[in-house]
């Protein structure tokens, strides 16, 4: 009975789920078409909105870019490809493979979503190389299933806005918040604790009674999945140039200035564990152990190839982003619209839980924590403290229903696709699978919390 379900939700997203970028587009225009009659916008008003957020991203879209190609290019360094190489040889069966893939990328992307992001499919790549008879498309939507613990761990753009200082927190909420909040009422309160250990054992548990049976297997051939040993050969006869490009010295030098750099920011001035320091750790480590600064040119260019659906793709979420966040003259926003909307039909109980799927639902249009904080804070923050419920609960509910819907939305998959050269309909009927199994672990820990 669980098999013919597995088979029916593949089956179902292989039939209808579109290409991310198409989705994309179906996106932009399922927005505007609702945003006229919803927000009594003009077709002109509409449109201005999305041209006017077309390039919002510009900054971000950079950023995932570069967490993509600096965390594959290290990954191929040929010290941690052997690192890598031995921690996938630990499983010896498809389903301790899956197991053990689901539950590293959960715990990575817990500790920072970049870093879970990228090192939980290289993992599974290798993992695929390795071992025989394991569903490649299960392996690889188990990488992606931890994402769904990203909003509730320690890079939460949400409680990590809610604990930094300063006036833009109750200029974000409208008043509502002013003093920051302690991430233990929030990322490390038992409650959240409790929900994410649940969703990882969950996910963890379903993914590998998920993997297919038989004949309904699919596999990858190694050989697509071995890595090129792109090293350049240091000629006999050197100009100055060419030594220069193959000089150990140069990348330590580099390398170190990297590192000592993340050391003074990180434990002298207390800077934040954000993306930029993923990819500066990525990017430092990588001229490191590739050794010479030619061979890390060749692994970022090797690499690089992977980006073009996340170049191709952000200026039309970021365009999405505008016609939800946008006004004409009516003075409504649809993203205020769907909040309010929740907020109407709430009580104190019941009231994180419709936050919840509110932002699961403004996630499909809106995925990025950012943005649920930009849209969401001023209204959701102020509601919750006239019904008296907590503000860390709150502010987790909106963080777990940004993440939720990421199971069923390739927005972020593009990167996990990208190295794993899969399309989103591969993995989605499995992800969909662990969407409603996650969903109600979820929904019963916030309706547990509020009461």
């Amino acid at each position: 009975m669980f098999q013919k379900l597995i088979n029916s939700s593949v089956r179902l997203m292989q039939r209808w789920m579109p290409e991310p970028f198409l989705f994309a587009i179906l996106l932009t225009f399922i927005a505007a078409l609702l945003a006229m009659p919803i927000c009594r916008q003009t077709p002109v008003e509409v449109i201005a909105n999305w041209g006017g957020g077309v390039w919002g991203l510009l900054a971000f879209a950079m950023q995932m870019a570069l967490v993509l190609v600096t965390g594959s290019a290290l990954a191929s360094a040929p010290a941690l490809k052997r690192a890598i190489a031995s921690l996938a040889a630990l499983p010896k069966t498809p389903m301790a493979a899956i197991a053990l893939v689901t539950s590293v990328s959960a715990v990575a992307c817990w500790l920072n979503w970049g870093f879970g992001l990228i090192v939980g499919v290289i993992f599974a790549k290798e993992i695929a190389r390795r071992l025989s008879g394991v569903d490649y498309r299960l392996l690889i939507a188990s990488a992606y299933s931890g994402f769904v613990v990203w909003h509730a761990g320690l890079s939460g753009s949400v409680p990590l806005k809610l604990a930094t200082p300063g006036p833009d927190l109750a200029a974000a909420t409208n008043g509502a918040i002013v003093d920051p909040m302690s991430i233990s009422h929030t990322i490390l309160h038992p409650f959240n604790i409790a929900m994410v250990v649940l969703v990882i054992i969950a996910i963890t548990v379903v993914n590998a009674l998920m993997h297919p049976k038989g004949n309904a297997v699919v596999t990858v051939n190694p050989d697509l999945l071995a890595e090129e040993d792109n090293r350049p050969v240091a000629p006999a006869e050197k100009t100055p140039a060419e030594r220069l490009e193959h000089s150990r010295l140069l990348s330590w030098l580099v390398s170190l200035l990297g590192i000592a750099y993340l050391v003074v920011s990180l434990g002298f001035r207390g800077g934040s564990f954000d993306l930029g320091t993923v990819i500066m750790i990525f990017l430092f480590l990588g001229i490191l152990f590739h050794g010479t600064p030619v061979a890390y040119v060749r692994a970022f260019g090797k690499a690089a190839s992977g980006a073009a659906g996340i170049i191709l793709q952000f200026p039309f979420y970021a365009g999405i982003m505008g016609i939800i966040t946008g006004v004409g003259e009516s003075g409504i926003c649809f993203g205020t619209v769907i909040s309010n909307a929740c907020i109407s039909i709430s009580s104190p109980v019941t009231y994180p839980l419709l936050t919840f799927l509110c932002a699961a639902v403004l996630n499909m249009f809106v995925p990025s924590g950012g943005g649920h904080w930009a849209i969401q804070a001023p209204i959701m923050f102020t509601a919750g403290a006239e019904l008296g419920v907590d503000p860390g609960l709150t502010g987790m509910a909106i963080a777990w229903g940004d993440a939720w819907t990421n199971m069923i939305q390739p927005f972020w998959a593009l990167p996990a696709l990208a190295i794993a050269k899969l399309s989103a309909k591969d993995i989605m009927g499995f992800c969909l699978i662990d969407l409603f199994v996650s969903g109600v672990i979820i929904a019963g820990g916030l309706l547990l919390w509020a009461m």
